[in-house]
């Protein structure tokens, strides 16, 4: 089968083409033929070594697809079930080996593209929204990269929530579909001062939660956004890490808090994973949350995949086809 593995750490040339043997599943594994496959910033973390991990090694995270086949002791899933996961690295490829307990059944009414572009981001998006910062309706709440993958299911989740949604984006062309998706405000973060204009849209509070996956690029600014007690919630690093702090600045700021949270943490169990992919599936059901498929790349073209996450140049969620 065909699979795409980073051979070292290093830019997108190190993403290599190879020919890898069909898998066959052992006790309690399910092998999924691809549909699908999603792209993720994750993946271009391990890749870099910025988050390290034993190379050479297929990446990706999530995928949707049919079951291929079943080993011993799979309950729940049979041969030619729809289905999709996230956070199973080795998704860059025809087939993989899934746990079945990391399995989700995937419902009719959505779509294999649907769920491979939604799948990682979309249960980010409910663990942020709902259990990470349960968010009220009637909160202003700060959202940083509103036309990303993440963001634009953040945005309209939120929306449908009852929040009123400030978004930041790098361009015009990307303040347009995040006003498209709902956003009240939307800032051009690098033209304006962000956090004076967050100040000017809440009268002077700040708003009770900050949602950045930036990092580096953003820190400042979402720290000075927040209200007294505020939460930055920091669960990205597209710009690069977020420079080392004293906890005092958070003392100093207004007895702020600081997270760093991971979807892995808030899925750690089957009933907590069924429930959040439950909630996206109902989201996306109803029409209350639709996904943007910016664009979509051959799986062999994984590399040129890298090159335009990384180089800002994609809209909404991409998506490798196998």
């Amino acid at each position: 089968m065909l699979a795409v593995q980073a051979v070292r750490a290093g830019g997108p040339e190190v993403l290599e083409v190879v020919d890898l043997p069909v898998p066959e599943p052992g006790p309690g594994q399910v092998r999924v033929g691809h549909r699908a496959v999603g792209l993720n910033f994750i993946d271009t973390y391990q890749r870099s070594g910025l988050y390290p991990m034993k190379l050479p090694a297929v990446l990706g995270q999530e995928a949707a697809g049919i079951v291929e086949a079943v080993g011993e002791s799979v309950e729940g899933f049979k041969v030619g079930d729809r289905v999709a996961y996230a956070g199973q690295i080795g998704a860059y490829a025809q087939s993989h080996l899934v746990p079945a307990a990391r399995l989700v059944p995937l419902p009719e009414a959505v779509s294999f593209e649907t769920a491979a572009a939604a799948m990682l981001k979309g249960m980010t998006a409910e663990f942020l929204l709902r259990r990470c910062h349960p968010l009220r309706a009637g909160e202003t709440i700060l959202v940083h990269a509103a036309a990303g993958g993440v963001g634009t299911i953040l945005v309209q989740w939120a929306k449908a929530l009852g929040a009123t949604v400030i978004g930041t984006v790098g361009s015009a062309d990307k303040a347009a579909l995040a006003n498209s998706l709902g956003c009240d405000h939307v800032v051009l973060y690098r033209e304006e001062n962000l956090a004076a204009r967050v100040r000017e849209l809440t009268g002077g509070a700040g708003v009770p939660v900050a949602y950045d996956s930036v990092g580096k690029d953003t820190f400042e600014a979402s720290l000075a956004s927040l209200a007294r007690r505020g939460l930055f919630v920091s669960f990205g690093n597209a710009s690069g890490p977020v420079p080392a702090f004293e906890p005092l600045r958070l003392s100093r700021a207004g007895s702020l808090f600081f997270t760093r949270p991971t979807l892995f943490d808030y899925v750690a169990t089957v009933e907590e994973l069924r429930a959040s992919a439950a909630a996206l599936f109902a989201v996306l059901s109803s029409g209350q949350v639709r996904i943007e498929i910016g664009q979509t790349f051959p799986l062999a073209q994984a590399r040129q995949a890298h090159e335009a996450l990384e180089g800002r140049r994609t809209v909404g969620a991409t998506l490798l086809i196998p």
